[in-house]
């Protein structure tokens, strides 16, 4: 670990970071969820700053591009070097940041680490196809840049969601501007301003403006930007799909839904139980891949259910930066309110609260909910917060036929020591990922993400799909020589 700080807070107190550090319209403080403190302060952009910043990245995305693949590598393979040095104030950072325990925290650095030392390598990768064509004549397709790509990234995971978009982008050649959550600036936005600027990134080709909705809503319809990526509410989503539609954007939407996890009847309850636990109440729920419902065979709903209610009873809660606890807050109260109206309203409509449904402060308990039916919030929507959302089944065919009632979903997992029954039940579901035998939150670095209708637009990114999501084809002729035509 290095003894000088990485994170330089005087830095972004009273700038944001577009063709170096230069002074804000606004200024902020951010409040740590857990403790309320302040835990420091940025400058914010408004949306007159994005048609500079856009001109901008677009000047100097060319010469990035141009710059030799090795040069273009070698910035990556420094960030990870850098992430790997400032290991340990990072992930107590992000921590803090974002209301999570310290797992969580180390997690995301691990996981930057892997999207640089992955972004390395493509420049390095083969860009093209020879195509077939007729004597005398090369036909060349080639991978190239967009030019800008927008992004807008979340306050959950906001280092690994926004660098799974930056560093791949960027080591396609494209230059980027990251407009991160306000209420995680730093560990979305200018912890990766300051990483690129020490890795050796040139100037104007990563640009960070985190601000409110109208930052966004500029950035998606400004004319320099070619593509956009959206991690988020599908509400927002929806907007914004609209507006990059209306200017002819590229666009990419990961945005969470339904997610199932169902145990078959011959699974064991109790490893069944911890998964679920895990799936679903890792980071207080707050995960686009969290295990939203929960789909149980009828003859183990009691037992698995009894040991969900023990563990919610028996797992702390508290400021995950201090001690050891299993969940921290949640990230504000707009979202804890939502959380608690959802699970009020369900139990309103008919579901049974065995355990949890109460909160001290931004800290909701673990909680279970029975009996959760069509109609009610638990069931139609994403929560986004430490809740399990119990569905009893009697057969394969109804527990396929409740897990793709819905309006789309990121991760789907099925439990069972029957692999190939688990399989035939896993081709069924309408997910963009389905795991046999674990829960719903898993992601490799190296895998396509992405999923059906309200968990996104199909658009998937990561490993092979990279390539697809962050360039383009063009296509190359070559004649050995000019030859006339009949006119």
């Amino acid at each position: 670990m290095s003894e000088t700080p990485f994170l330089q807070h005087s830095l972004w107190s009273r700038h944001v970071f577009s063709g170096g550090w230069r002074p804000a319209s606004v200024q902020a403080t951010i409040v740590e969820p857990a403790t309320g403190a302040e835990l420091t302060r940025v400058g914010l952009a408004v949306a007159e700053d994005l048609p500079d910043a856009a001109r901008a990245a677009r000047r100097a995305q060319p010469v990035w591009s141009a710059m030799a693949p090795r040069e273009r590598a070698a910035v990556f393979s420094r960030a990870a070097e850098l992430l790997q040095l400032h290991f340990d104030e990072l992930a107590r950072y992000i921590t803090r940041e974002t209301g999570a325990i310290l797992p969580k925290g180390q997690h995301e650095v691990r996981e930057a680490m892997a999207f640089c030392r992955l972004a390395a390598s493509l420049p390095l990768q083969a860009q093209g196809q020879v195509l077939p064509s007729v004597p005398g004549r090369l036909s060349l397709a080639q991978r190239v840049p967009l030019g800008v790509v927008g992004v807008i990234s979340p306050f959950n995971f906001p280092l690994i969601l926004t660098l799974r978009v930056v560093a791949p982008a960027l080591a396609m050649g494209n230059a980027v501007i990251i407009k991160p959550d306000p209420r995680t600036p730093v560990s979305g936005g200018y912890l990766l301003a300051r990483l690129f600027e020490l890795a050796g990134l040139p100037e104007g080709v990563l640009h960070v403006l985190p601000g409110g909705a109208e930052v966004g809503e500029a950035l998606v319809v400004d004319p320099a930007v070619a593509m956009i990526s959206f991690t988020g509410s599908a509400s927002v989503g929806r907007r914004i799909g609209e507006l990059a539609g209306r200017h002819l954007k590229k666009l990419s939407l990961e945005l969470g839904g339904s997610n199932s996890l169902i145990v078959l009847d011959d699974a064991d309850p109790e490893v069944a139980a911890s998964n679920i636990a895990w799936g679903a109440w890792l980071h207080q729920g707050q995960i686009c891949m969290a295990s939203n419902r929960v789909l149980v065979h009828a003859s183990l709903f009691d037992a698995v259910a009894q040991r969900l209610v023990a563990k919610a009873h028996q797992l702390p809660v508290g400021d995950g930066a201090s001690g050891q606890v299993a969940l921290g807050p949640l990230i504000d109260q707009r979202q804890r309110d939502r959380v608690h109206a959802s699970v009020q309203a369900s139990v309103a409509a008919g579901a049974r609260l065995l355990a949890g449904g109460s909160y001290e402060g931004l800290f909701y308990r673990p909680t279970v909910l029975g009996g959760v039916a069509p109609g009610m919030p638990a069931y139609e929507e994403e929560t986004f917060g430490p809740v399990v959302n119990l569905i009893a089944f009697d057969s394969d065919e109804q527990a396929v036929r409740i897990s793709n009632d819905s309006r789309g979903g990121l991760a789907a997992a099925v439990i069972s020591p029957s692999i190939g029954r688990a399989m035939r039940m896993a081709r069924q579901l309408d997910a963009g990922m389905v795991h046999v035998n674990d829960q719903t939150v898993n992601d490799d670095a190296v895998n396509p993400f992405g999923g059906p209708g309200v968990a996104g637009n199909g658009a998937s990114h990561g490993g092979p799909a990279d390539w697809e999501v962050f360039s383009t084809w063009k296509w190359f002729t070559v004649k050995e020589s000019a030859s006339p035509y009949p006119f």
